[in-house]
């Protein structure tokens, strides 16, 4: 390679990181035309490519570096979080693998081999990957951020803070960092940011609404610990208003996922699951926020049970074998094409997309709620596997939800930006809830209230545990002291014993939620006083 393009090379990657596309895309193309082939420019064209959605395409242009060049870690670990973003999670592992193999020199390429692995669910690999990309650049806020936040899952929350406090003295107005230390732990009249958040708020780019989300959550939560309760709900309104306006929630779309999962089935549950028969998946599904991940933890505190997270593989895999057009995974057509799907081929593909993570464990848990609706076919495809639904009651559930700052990736969670649509969310839930078990068999299929375990946690675990198919453990009652990572919004409470403060939280705004009661009383599931109906 020539000095010249040597320099214009270097002047494409600093284009780049300045997101200078344009400028990046045309230096890299003047070397290809200048000097042929070359293994720099095809690498920098494919961060290019995956920074504009296109992992496919970055994928193709990766390869061609490979070509060239296939000891270069960079390629490899880039390839891999390309792989990842289309879900082809097998290959991404082995290409990180490869990566890491190969023996990376630089901060990015440790800190995108970190993503991956933390996106693969693996959170111990992962902190020492960002260890290292600290290590190689102390300087990048983005580096520290990302090494706070899997120290967090792994429950490490003394460093985890002062990682989120390092992210902020470089970059001082990081949102999520700002938003991350104020949820690991609770704040005083004597210590806290609201001050420092509430102008951060007001000074955002207006158009910016991760900013607004990540800024405005941390204010509610923080005059929730302060006791200002109806502060909070407001702050709360002001965060969510500017997603809440442009994405334009369709509450019709929801009601037919609904509709189909229940309903593609009608005839095929009553005949004898054809599926591949294995007993050691365990699905935890329900509403978010309902208590998910205290069932899991509390399960996978047995020494019999893996706990696997939250996996997108039954779905993706359904969506795969149905074939139906479209980038949602979990809408109507897929629900309705999927009974149509060879079910022993499914339950046999999701057994080895899951075989690496669960090594030789009796039993794994997949603790993706929204699985849910895949809960027939899941019986279908696994006969042998248990499920296990959560339940709360509902004004406490709606709450929670609208309280919770999802993913905004993930638009199946669209409905928690308005209070009311989280009601009538609810509702969909609750009947889909009723059919399932009314129509699944009693031993594979079974439903716990957050409100019973926190009142009878033995005798509820105990219950559990039993329709696992295992012998009791005392190890499940405690759950909070379990090692190993949590990398959902419950990372910080499911590390302390059962605590009952957050039954009945809608209480305090009641007044508020009384849109939220009248829907779902008239969709008969509380009394006029607010109270659950929970068995009709």
């Amino acid at each position: 390679m020539t000095s010249l393009s040597e320099s214009q090379l270097s002047k494409a990657a600093a284009a780049l990181e300045s997101k200078n596309y344009r400028e990046a895309h045309r230096l890299c193309l003047a070397v290809l035309q200048s000097h042929g082939p070359d293994a720099e420019a095809y690498f920098l064209l494919a961060l290019l490519t995956a920074d504009h959605d296109n992992p496919t395409k970055a994928i193709e242009i990766l390869d061609r570096a490979l070509a060239l060049v296939p000891s270069d870690p960079r390629f490899h670990a880039h390839k891999a979080k390309s792989l990842l973003a289309l879900q082809r999670r097998e290959a991404a592992a082995d290409a990180a693998a490869r990566a890491a193999e190969l023996g990376p020199t630089d901060a990015l390429t440790f800190d995108t081999i970190g993503v991956v692995h933390t996106r693969l669910g693996d959170h111990a690999s992962a902190i020492a990957l960002f260890e290292a990309a600290v290590a190689h650049d102390d300087h990048r806020a983005a580096y520290h951020y990302n090494l706070a936040a899997s120290q967090q899952f792994a429950g490490a929350f003394d460093l985890a803070a002062a990682g989120y406090e390092r992210t902020l003295e470089i970059e001082p107005g990081h949102v999520k960092a700002l938003s991350a230390v104020v949820g690991l732990r609770r704040q005083t009249e004597e210590d806290n940011r609201i001050d420092a958040l509430v102008t951060a708020f007001e000074a955002r780019d207006p158009t910016n609404q991760e900013a607004q989300l990540h800024l405005g959550h941390a204010i509610a939560k923080s005059l929730e610990d302060l006791g200002r309760d109806d502060e909070a709900l407001v702050w709360l309104g002001r965060a969510k208003a500017g997603v809440s306006a442009s994405r334009q929630y369709d509450t019709a779309m929801d009601a037919e996922i609904y509709a189909a999962a229940a309903g593609a089935l009608v005839a095929k549950t009553a005949e004898p699951a054809s599926g591949k028969v294995s007993d050691r998946p365990v699905f935890i599904v329900g509403l978010p926020r309902t208590g998910t991940t205290l069932i899991d933890r509390i399960l996978g505190a047995h020494p019999c049970v893996r706990s696997l997270g939250e996996l997108s593989n039954f779905a993706l895999l359904a969506k795969q074998m149905a074939r139906t057009a479209g980038a949602f995974v979990m809408d109507a057509a897929t629900l309705e094409a999927t009974a149509t799907v060879d079910p022993a081929a499914l339950g046999q593909a999701y057994e080895a997309s899951v075989s690496g993570l669960a090594g030789d464990a009796v039993r794994f848990t997949d603790k993706m709620p929204l699985n849910i609706v895949w809960a027939g076919h899941i019986h279908r495809a696994l006969p042998g596997a248990r499920l296990i639904c959560l339940r709360r009651h509902p004004l406490d559930a709606c709450l929670s939800n609208y309280r919770q700052l999802f993913a905004t990736s993930f638009s199946y969670y669209n409905y928690a930006y308005e209070l009311a649509d989280c009601a009538r969310y609810y509702l969909y839930f609750d009947r889909l809830r009723a059919h399932w078990a009314e129509s699944l068999p009693a031993d594979r299929y079974t439903e716990v209230a957050y409100e019973d375990i926190v009142g009878d946690l033995e005798g509820e675990a105990r219950r559990l545990i039993d329709h696992c198919g295992l012998d009791w453990d005392p190890a499940c009652l405690d759950f909070h002291n379990q090692a190993g990572s949590v990398a959902t919004a419950s990372s910080v409470q499911v590390r302390q014993p059962l605590y009952s403060s957050s039954i009945g939280r809608w209480k305090r705004h009641a007044e508020a939620l009384q849109p939220v009661q009248d829907i779902l009383r008239d969709g008969g599931v509380i009394d006029a006083d607010g109270n659950w109906l929970r068995d009709t």
